[in-house]
């Protein structure tokens, strides 16, 4: 190691103390530690630009190990990443750029939301699937306009997490040459030493998987860092795992190698001997030699000139490739390529049939118009409906392939979703059954913290699953799902609801989308419309200027609510009926919409859903009522469940009736 790796590696170690300092918060000992292979990573060997941080052509980097943000941070504001010292100060502080743990869209040069441990490395996977992805569609020879690694550094943590096996898994099986991850293994966690539960042979195990595995010993050897790095990028097609050994908290001898080194400031005395230890003379804090700014100014010179060598190949791509180079274009762009508004085929249907059917339908239909369609399920896409006729399977051998084969894994599924949709040019779905919507729930979050636009197929929504039983039933799901903020939850009626849902979730920038529907069939109603885009509406409207009662559902219990109409007209009753959809793009809308839907003068309402009850309060107000299931579910055919739980036109009409007939309410 020469004397300017050193200067800078100690920079970056220093400058991520003080913050965490400063702060008086935060995790100092992964920084010290995993300083020299970030270094050597981002120094060496990284293709990347301060100066366009969106390149679509520069190497992925993701810290998995999110809780070392200040190593991340520091890293960034020494290669001009627009942060200043200002913001290393002001680190976990309030509307700063430097949050806790690293975010997507707050802070150049951040590719996605890390912390959760284990979601990083899935997202690498995800990335690294894009990459090839891209470049099967749109490289040509001599023209190698996407060709980059996706890099990542790991911790024990995030190895322990259940999430990394998944996709660990599956990078082994698609054989992701270009995906690298660097395993900071310092053999401590939170509560010891790993080894009070955490005693495998790591690097065995992701042999197992298919993976290069590479050891370094010494993790201040940048050199063997760096020929580790170099044997992974050119003499392998499988993914790399580099084990890296590193001691936690490295230069502050009263704490590194022991779990103190983790998650808390290192102290004002011992920040003073952690300098003394590494031969830091420099009195002022957040200091940053000469030497290593100078250094930097060369670094980026060297970058800028890779990049400036792309554009130019990029350019003369354009001019060989015009048909290519538009395509492209239409792929990187938020706007749809079509008037699906206007489009009479996609809103046409004459059938009943279950939503999930109809979504299939909807599905190939648009994988023919929205090229950049790519997705697939848990090993579930015959259920789902989710597969996309004559686009390919993708693959080792296949790497053009739109339609995704995850296996049973839905955490790491929804994870490789966020990172494909955080690469860009793609629009990514992902399916499975509602009631395993738990078993993604963190991903599913993490898509809507960094509002990625991944859409969620989730199918089989109730107990009309029937004999599966109550392990298939989902109960609580959809309040789990409609929780999530920036999260829209569509749960769709028939046929043109579902083509409803599609539209939004495809036009939607800011957010995922589920799209949550049935395995029964369902009717096809002639007064379902576009409407549904507002999350609710009118389908039956009452005779008089003012209901008597508003009945309102979602769904497969839609059809409960409109024969209940007929019902109670018969009896004298003047309901009005509506399709509720989506809650969330229903409160998007105006109050002058939503109040003309759902009127002040009229108090009595009756929510209809086969799930539980939480959702539908805020509609039905204190003198309405809802006919849900706040319990779980049971085994028996799914037209004897609806019967026996109350989801039947009947009580729907008696309990209506029985609102109608309370004097209390006004």
């Amino acid at each position: 190691m020469n004397k300017i790796d050193e200067l800078t590696i100690n920079t970056m170690r220093i400058l991520s103390i003080e913050e965490i300092q400063k702060a008086k918060s935060g995790h100092p000992g992964m920084p010290m530690g995993a300083a020299p292979m970030a270094y050597t990573l981002w120094a060496k060997y990284l293709k990347h630009n301060p100066e366009n941080p969106d390149w679509v052509n520069r190497d992925r980097f993701i810290l998995s190990a999110g809780h070392g943000s200040a190593l991340l941070y520091s890293l960034l504001y020494l290669f001009g990443y627009g942060l200043t010292i200002n913001d290393l100060k002001n680190f976990r502080q309030w509307g700063s750029k430097t949050p806790g743990h690293p975010e997507y869209g707050v802070t150049p040069g951040v590719e996605v939301t890390t912390g959760p441990l284990g979601q990083g490395i899935s997202n690498a996977v995800g990335m690294a699937i894009a990459e090839t992805y891209m470049a099967a569609k749109f490289n040509r020879p001599g023209y190698n306009i996407i060709d980059h690694n996706t890099y990542t550094i790991v911790g024990d943590g995030c190895l322990m997490e259940g999430i990394s096996s998944e996709a660990a898994s599956l990078a082994g099986s698609l054989k992701l040459g270009k995906l690298i991850a660097l395993y900071d293994s310092n053999n401590i966690s939170i509560e010891g030493g790993t080894d009070i539960a955490f005693t495998e042979d790591v690097g065995k195990r992701f042999e197992a998987y298919g993976w290069q595995v590479l050891t370094v010993q010494d993790g201040n050897n940048i050199d063997e860092i760096g020929k580790a790095i170099e044997k992974a990028k050119f003499e392998s097609d499988r993914p790399s795992l580099i084990i890296v050994k590193t001691v936690i908290g490295y230069g502050c001898l009263k704490k590194q190698g022991t779990p103190s080194a983790h998650g808390e400031p290192l102290g004002e005395e011992n920040i003073k001997d952690t300098k003394k230890f590494l031969g830091w003379d420099y009195k002022e804090e957040f200091y940053v030699p000469q030497e290593v700014k100078k250094y930097m100014t060369d670094l980026k010179e060297k970058l800028r000139f890779e990049y400036n060598k792309w554009v130019k190949l990029f350019n003369k791509y354009r001019e060989e490739y015009p048909d290519l180079a538009k395509e492209w274009d239409i792929w990187h762009s938020e706007e749809m390529p079509t008037d699906l508004m206007n489009d009479d085929k996609f809103w046409s249907f004459d059938l009943k049939t279950a939503t999930r059917s109809s979504s299939g339908e909807i599905l190939n239909y648009l994988s023919n118009i929205v090229k950049n369609l790519i997705g697939g399920s848990a090993d579930l896409a015959p259920s789902t409906k989710t597969y996309m006729k004559g686009k390919g399977d993708y693959s080792a051998k296949n790497r053009g392939g739109a339609n995704l084969h995850f296996g049973v894994r839905e955490h790491a599924m929804g994870a490789i979703a966020n990172g494909i949709a955080a690469y860009g040019g793609l629009k990514p779905y992902v399916s499975t059954f509602l009631v395993f919507s738990d078993y993604m729930k963190g991903s599913v979050r993490l898509s809507a913290l960094m509002k990625l636009p991944v859409i969620y197929i989730f199918t089989h929504d109730s107990i009309g699953v029937g004999e599966d039983g109550p392990t298939h039933e989902p109960i609580e799901h959809l309040i789990m799902l409609r929780s999530i903020p920036n999260m829209t939850v569509i749960r769709p009626a028939d046929a043109k609801e579902v083509s409803a849902a599609w539209y939004s979730a495809l036009s939607k920038k800011d957010g995922p989308t589920a799209i949550v529907l049935t395995r029964q069939n369902v009717p096809l109603y002639d007064e379902t419309s576009k409407n549904a885009l507002k999350g609710g509406y009118i389908l039956l409207r009452e005779e008089n200027d003012k209901p008597d009662i508003i009945l309102m559902a979602s769904g497969s219990e839609v059809k409960l609510i409109y024969e209940a109409h007929k019902a109670l007209k018969e009896k004298g009753i003047d309901a009005r009926v509506v399709s509720m959809p989506s809650m969330e793009l229903f409160d998007e809308q105006p109050e002058e919409y939503r109040k003309s839907i759902l009127p002040d003068n009229v108090r009595r309402r009756l929510a209809v859903e086969a799930a539980s009850s939480y959702s539908w309060h805020k509609y039905v107000g204190l003198d309405g009522a809802v006919i849900a299931i706040d319990h779980f579910g049971a085994s028996a055919p799914g037209d004897i469940l609806f019967k026996e739980f109350g989801f039947t036109i009947e009580n729907v009409v008696e309990k209506a009736l029985s609102l109608l007939d309370d004097k209390d309410a006004k």
